[in-house]
């Protein structure tokens, strides 16, 4: 007698919802602002009209897509991973390749959206980011402060200088289509450009 298969359990509207930004996401790369319903509910393998259940629109099904894409994510995990006890270099390294994979998302995001910034919509926290930004920061000095004796700036500086020298660094219009490598961007802040002779 062949087994009685369960029913998967139904999804929460808050479950929904999010199964339905993740969907969209990587949508918004590929189509921008033109991504239909139609393609959203494919790749999230619902009707059409089961987006039109947890969002009012489109919109806000999109807005709340972009608002998940600048929520600081996976960065604070991937930074968590990184051991304090590995060499200087190598700790930099790490964290310059975690945060230009996330500048480089953001700036495609931004460009297939025809954003010129981060959205200001009501969907973003801002109080929330910006502590959440904080503590990656601070958990970015803490992997240096094993280091701290051998550098002339405060780990908490070395990171603000790091992180700007990555931000700039990964975006092609500012670098003018020469976007430096982690290798690079950490070599400049470890011993400058001049040779040593």
């Amino acid at each position: 007698m062949e087994a009685r298969r369960e029913r998967a359990r139904p999804l929460t509207p808050d479950e929904r919802r999010e199964a339905l930004v993740s969907a969209t996401l990587p949508l918004l790369y590929q189509h921008g602002r033109a991504v239909t319903t139609k393609l959203i509910a494919e790749a999230a393998g619902v009707a059409e009209g089961t987006i039109f259940r947890v969002f009012d629109s489109k919109e806000q099904l999109v807005d709340a897509a972009m608002a998940k894409a600048f929520e600081p994510g996976q960065i604070a995990d991937r930074i968590a991973e990184i051991d304090p006890a590995e060499p200087l270099r190598e700790k930099l390294l790490k964290i310059t390749s975690i945060l230009q994979q996330r500048f480089r998302a953001t700036f495609g995001l931004m460009r297939a959206m025809g954003e010129m910034g981060p959205p200001r919509h009501k969907h973003v926290h801002p109080e929330r980011r910006h502590d959440e930004m904080r503590a990656v920061r601070e958990s970015m000095a803490a992997l240096l402060e094993p280091d701290a004796a051998r550098l002339s700036v405060e780990p908490a500086m070395l990171v603000h200088m790091l992180r700007l020298l990555t931000f700039a660094g990964s975006n092609e219009q500012i670098a003018d289509g020469q976007v430096l490598t982690p290798d690079q961007i950490v070599d400049t802040l470890l011993h400058g450009t001049l040779r040593k002779d």
